[in-house]
């Protein structure tokens, strides 16, 4: 996968930078090498995919010789990763720009920057299920020190914990999914959990424990109480990055495994999940209209937004999961914008 090798380079070179403390001396010149790769990372994740080929391009399978455990690890990408490929790499990118007339003031959390990410590149290309787990989590690290180390306001460590406890609670109850799946199926790959049947009331208690860890990240009401301490904790970056892409890693969970492994269950459970997000679209809103920092009236339409996409995605139909997917990349775009503007108070 050439698009991993700019961002792999860049994130060695800012950790050399790092333990080594030259990041003061070479500064102009780490923020043209940090800057070139993440422009040629946006770039490749374009050029990369065939549209005329309706499977796993740039497939790359590295198996484990064992006759006890079946575990493999695969990369590749598809049409649905290709659009959150785009959408990390181009707001990552943003982020870089905007933070180029202040590189010399404040450069802590560049290298937080990168290897978030890798990370999110990684989550996007892997094809195996408790890889996607690990990475999944450790998204959560480089969040968690940016908004704890680089917020500006009072309560910037509270929002970090909540963070992290929200997403925790969520991280158990999906090992315990992936683990349940494993012992039933006997493979954690995604080509393998498409072929196989999965028995109906196998499906429900799976839809359950990965709906959970999904819900956590999205958020789905109720589970939303960190979204709007983090927002207006985190800095400007740490916002934009928060809105345009993790929260996506909910939707792009909850669309590979939800919809695609488990779709009976997801029928079961949609009366439940539509009265769910029908109340944050509601709650949302009407909290947000009575917002008066800016930040916070994207935080809580962020919550209806989100909700919104979930709401169309598990309707089943060709118009919503169509609908919710185009949502989830122009809410990217859109609230990422909102926090760049934030910045200037308007």
């Amino acid at each position: 996968m050439l698009i991993l090798y700019p961002i792999i380079f860049i994130t060695i070179i800012e950790l050399l930078a790092f333990l080594f403390q030259i990041r003061n001396r070479y500064l102009r010149q780490l923020s043209f090498i940090r800057f070139s790769a993440t422009l040629l990372a946006t770039l490749l994740s374009v050029q990369l995919y065939t549209f005329n080929k309706f499977h796993y391009q740039y497939l790359i399978t590295l198996t484990l010789d064992n006759t006890d455990l079946n575990l493999s690890y695969s990369v590749g990408i598809d049409g649905l990763s290709l659009l959150f490929l785009f959408l990390t790499t181009l707001l990552i990118f943003l982020c870089f720009l905007f933070l180029w007339p202040v590189y010399t003031i404040n450069s802590n959390y560049n290298f937080l920057l990168n290897f978030l990410l890798l990370i999110l590149i990684f989550i996007f290309i892997t094809l195996d299920i408790l890889l996607f787990y690990v990475f999944f989590e450790a998204s959560l690290v480089p969040m968690f020190f940016m908004i704890g180390m680089e917020g500006s306001r009072e309560r910037k460590m509270r929002a970090a914990y909540l963070l992290l406890f929200f997403t925790l609670f969520g991280s158990f109850f999906f090992l315990m999914g992936i683990l349940y799946l494993y012992c039933l199926i006997g493979g954690t790959s995604f080509d393998y959990l498409q072929l196989v049947y999965i028995p109906y009331d196998h499906q429900l208690y799976l839809w359950i424990l990965f709906f959970l860890a999904f819900a956590c990240k999205i958020p789905v009401f109720p589970f939303h109480i960190w979204l709007p301490e983090a927002h207006v904790e985190a800095p400007t970056v740490g916002s934009v990055i928060l809105a345009g892409v993790l929260l996506k890693l909910g939707i792009y969970g909850f669309i590979r495994f939800n919809l695609t492994a488990f779709p009976h269950a997801t029928t079961f459970y949609y009366p439940l999940l539509a009265i769910l997000c029908v109340c944050g679209i509601i709650y949302g809103s009407l909290t947000a209209i009575r917002q008066t920092d800016l930040k916070r009236i994207i935080a809580y339409s962020s919550v209806a937004h989100m909700n919104l996409i979930v709401l169309g995605l598990s309707s089943g139909t060709f118009s919503g999961i169509v609908g919710g997917i185009l949502q989830s990349v122009s809410h990217g775009f859109v609230s990422s914008a909102l926090f760049f503007f934030s910045w200037y108070d308007l």
